[in-house]
């Protein structure tokens, strides 16, 4: 059997359809999110936005100019203020959901490991005319996108 090689051309991750207008009608254009499928990321690929909770698919797209890696969200606030998705206190009230989840969480060994966090700084985000249905399932994590 014969394996075909894939490109990967970029990557979508799911984003509540009340926060997609941010991207495209208020101008923000960092993206940020714990590090899930980012490892073969680089500059230049695209970001597909896949809108979750209602009117799912693909909504538009932008193009990957830096990313960010850090262990605390908050410090890309420092680097690109208002430019980020959310809000920093959008952003806090997560962080603590998140803490209060973590207690529920059961680990291998009983060791915490603590998550980092990207941020996709995009240009040229554009919307699409109409919501693109995917082939494949768009997992939390994210997913990478290939030719």
């Amino acid at each position: 059997m014969e394996t075909e090689e894939t490109t990967i051309t970029g990557v979508t991750f799911p984003i509540p359809k009340q926060y997609m207008h941010r991207f495209f009608k208020e101008g923000k254009t960092v993206f940020v999110k714990p590090a899930t499928v980012f490892k073969e990321l680089k500059k230049g690929l695209k970001l597909v936005f896949y809108q979750s909770h209602e009117d799912t698919g693909y909504v538009g797209e932008g193009v990957i100019k830096r990313i960010l890696i850090a262990e605390d969200p908050l410090t890309f606030y420092d680097t690109y203020g208002d430019a980020v998705f959310l809000t920093r206190d959008e952003m806090i009230a997560y962080l603590e959901n998140q803490e209060r989840w973590k207690a529920f969480r059961v680990r291998k060994g009983n060791e915490s490991r603590k998550r980092s966090w990207m941020a996709l700084e995009l240009e040229d985000i554009r919307a699409y005319a109409a919501v693109q249905k995917p082939d494949r399932f768009v997992p939390v994590g994210g997913r990478y996108l290939r030719e």
